[in-house]
């Protein structure tokens, strides 16, 4: 009898431990940088919650840039990493220099012309001042190595986030996709399950 008591009191306590634990694990989804709905290029809502437990680079974009030949190195990231759980998040942002002033039509078509980008790229947003959408106000608010904190500099500047959906870094606009730097950080995190 006691036995069966104890087998009674030892499995009561484990389910309460599971259910603490699978709330513990939702409360940090939502605490999650990826705790946001955003509108893809072709207008379907897209909840960035469906990208936890990948690592996850976001990078706001501009076709007319400079720096627009990023995407040629952004796409390669991508095809190498993405069978190891890599996605790249484009932005098109017109806050610079006017330098992304198309539709959502004509974004898309100039990137998979152009550069033959296939990672996920949304419509376009404001990265900075108080009309920026709440992803950006959320990650320009954290002190992230080897930036920091602060308004988005230009066009092309990269937030790298975890699978847990933390971010853990922010790298300059000038920062090539392929830099060793930036690559090691993703490697890092890819080996991190």
């Amino acid at each position: 009898m006691l036995r069966n008591l104890v087998a009674a009191l030892g499995l009561s306590i484990c389910g309460c431990f599971a259910l603490n634990t699978s709330s513990h694990a939702e409360e940090k989804k939502m605490d999650s940088v990826l705790a946001h709905e955003m509108k893809s290029l072709g207008g379907e809502s897209i909840d960035l919650k469906k990208y936890h437990g990948k690592v996850v680079l976001v990078v706001n974009t501009a076709s007319e840039c400079g720096l627009t030949p990023q995407y040629t190195d952004l796409q390669k990231l991508y095809e190498k990493y993405k069978d190891k759980g890599l996605v790249v998040l484009g932005f098109p942002c017109n806050q610079f220099g006017k330098q992304e002033e198309g539709s959502s039509k004509e974004i898309s078509e100039f990137c998979t012309k152009n550069y033959g980008v296939t990672f996920d790229m949304f419509e376009k947003v404001e990265v900075n001042g108080d009309s920026a959408c709440a992803l950006y106000k959320k990650l320009t608010a954290m002190d992230l190595k080897p930036k920091g904190s602060g308004k988005v500099s230009w066009n092309f500047e990269k937030f790298l986030i975890d699978r847990t959906g933390k971010a853990v870094a922010r790298f300059e606009p000038r920062t090539e996709p392929m830099d060793q730097e930036l690559v090691a950080a993703v490697e890092k995190l890819l080996g991190a399950q």
